[in-house]
């Protein structure tokens, strides 16, 4: 009997390309903005055929509301976390972790939509339900990142709520002001306030 490879079922090979094509659109949107993000630009950077991507997804406003769940799925409002860890109580390590994250491709991708969303009646629609959803699984990362000492404290969801619109508006000024977000100055400050809402004096 000759040995061969085995063909990938059917539900595979579409469930891999829907993923190549929602990674695509993805990066797309990160790194070239919301108007280069034709179906035409998805489908070379997916490097799949125009007859499997109208399969997938029949139009540009289908695919974008897709791109928008698998933001909500592989995107934590923002945060990462999956591959980060940080000893439990380093609060200025948990900061940090939060910190970088706003300048991960899945940030950039999602501020290209939240943006044009504006002018998009079924993109805020979809957008709407996507981000609340993510944001309620968003909270349970942030227990794990922060450490369940400085989760349990009375201030902590006023912090977080803080820290989380602060680095989400200064990160927006890396759009047109590139640096080291490493050695943002906020850093510090953040920090500090971090300490003393967390302080039990």
């Amino acid at each position: 009997m000759s040995s061969h490879t085995p063909a990938i079922p059917v539900q595979k090979r579409a469930w891999d390309t829907r993923e190549r094509i929602l990674t695509a659109a993805v990066t797309c949107l990160a790194e070239e903005g919301y108007v280069a993000t034709t179906t035409t630009r998805i489908q070379e950077i997916a490097g799949v055929s125009r007859g499997s991507m109208l399969h997938q997804f029949p139009s540009r406003d289908t695919l974008l509301v897709a791109a928008v769940q698998y933001l909500a799925d592989r995107r934590e409002g923002g945060l990462e976390l999956d591959d980060e860890a940080v000893p439990v109580d380093d609060l200025d390590g948990a900061i940090d972790v939060m910190w970088s994250t706003f300048h991960k491709p899945l940030f950039r991708a999602a501020l290209q939509l939240w943006v044009s969303a504006e002018h998009n009646p079924d993109l805020a629609a979809a957008l709407r339900p996507a981000e609340k959803a993510l944001g309620q699984r968003n909270r349970a990362r942030i227990v794990r990142l922060f450490g369940e000492r400085n989760a349990s404290h009375e201030g902590f969801a006023d912090l977080i709520s803080l820290l989380h619109n602060a680095m989400r508006g200064v990160a927006l000024t890396y759009a047109f002001a590139p640096r080291d977000p490493a050695t943002d100055p906020h850093l510090p400050a953040w920090r500090r306030i971090a300490r003393s809402m967390l302080s039990d004096d």
